[in-house]
């Protein structure tokens, strides 16, 4: 087996016991281990990793279901939806980034995949709104977090207002990582929140290249307040669900396309 197919073999392990958790309360290891036909050590190890990422309680001979507080219920439902999909997406996505780069980051479930990924890297530098993505990358020594300001939107945990954007202003970035609601050929990129359009788009206002990164269940849709134009991202990385009408449009016009 190779590595690449090992590593997507337990994330889609990992994403199913994430499912049986919505079903049931509690799971057991051997349980686990006889469902999975695999040793108790590697369900342990998965459980583990579930839990650093805040989606389990590890209990003495399994998990059981973490119930979110209220301020984070939110971000929780949408990281758990299409989590395989986002987790392949932020994999790709850190292949574009070179040592020693200023990137932009805003908040959302995929871009949270992005950030958990900047581990092996020595210098870098991060902006960011997202205080859940300033909490994980703060562990890695090698990235610099800087947090622009701003009025929390409690229920993403993210900074935003006039002062987000004004402080943003103040820097220069070589790629702006961008998730998004909405994702459509024929109307661009957006969001049902005002403050995230205004933001999202100081963001790539400051950035020199432009990488949107969102799974295929956002295409063909239409939110509130529009980001941007399609023409206006260079990158847009998503997996290989995206509709075929969106595929060929999208394939007509000057954007890199990549299907993960």
């Amino acid at each position: 087996m190779t590595l690449m197919k090992k590593e997507r073999n337990t994330l889609n392990r990992r994403s199913e016991i994430l499912q049986l958790l919505e079903k049931q309360d509690d799971i057991s290891v051997i349980s686990l281990s006889k469902m999975f036909d695999i040793s108790e050590v590697s369900i342990r190890n998965d459980l583990t990793q579930l839990e650093n990422k805040g989606l389990l309680i590890r209990t003495r001979g399994g998990a059981i279901k973490k119930k979110p507080s209220n301020f984070d219920l939110n971000l929780n439902q949408r990281l758990k939806k299409n989590y395989i999909e986002k987790q392949n997406i932020g994999i790709k996505a850190i292949e574009y980034i070179n040592e020693g780069s200023t990137i932009v980051m805003d908040s959302g479930s995929t871009t949270l995949e992005v950030a958990k990924n900047l581990k092996g890297f020595k210098k870098l530098k991060l902006i960011t709104n997202s205080i859940p993505i300033a909490e994980i990358v703060a562990d890695y020594k090698g990235v610099e977090v800087i947090m622009p300001g701003g009025v929390l939107r409690s229920e993403m945990r993210s900074l935003v207002g006039s002062m987000t954007e004004s402080n943003l202003l103040n820097y220069y970035c070589d790629i702006a990582f961008v998730g998004t609601d909405s994702i459509s050929c024929d109307y661009g990129i957006s969001t049902s929140i005002m403050e995230e359009a205004t933001l999202n788009q100081t963001m790539m206002k400051i950035a020199k290249k432009v990488i949107v990164v969102t799974d295929s269940s956002k295409f063909q849709r239409r939110s509130f307040v529009k980001i941007a134009d399609i023409t206006k991202i260079h990158t847009i990385i998503t997996d290989k669900n995206i509709p075929v009408e969106e595929l060929q449009k999208l394939e007509k016009l000057p954007v890199e396309l990549v299907l993960i």
